[in-house]
């Protein structure tokens, strides 16, 4: 297998699994298990930003370019009307 789909296979990976973190923490009343939840979120963010870093070193990642000025505004408009 390619390193990049096994790079890009993994990132993606990780984001499902910070997806999940970012379910359970806020539902979680034991504050031990929510302790070790962000134990473990903030180890799976560290792997998720040195594989993303790798990623883009090798190009195998290219993020969106950034917004504009106009773009931003736009959205924030959208939030402060409470359209979304």
């Amino acid at each position: 297998m390619q390193e990049k789909v096994v790079v890009n296979d993994t990132l993606a990976s990780i984001n499902g699994e910070l997806v999940r973190y970012g379910e359970m923490i806020p539902q979680t009343e034991n504050k031990e298990l929510k302790q070790t939840l962000k134990q473990f979120r903030n180890a799976c963010e560290m792997s998720q930003e040195e594989l993303y870093q790798m990623a883009r070193e090798k190009s195998y990642y290219v993020p969106a370019s950034k917004a504009t000025e106009e773009e931003i505004q736009h959205v924030r408009g959208l939030f402060t009307t409470g359209l979304l």
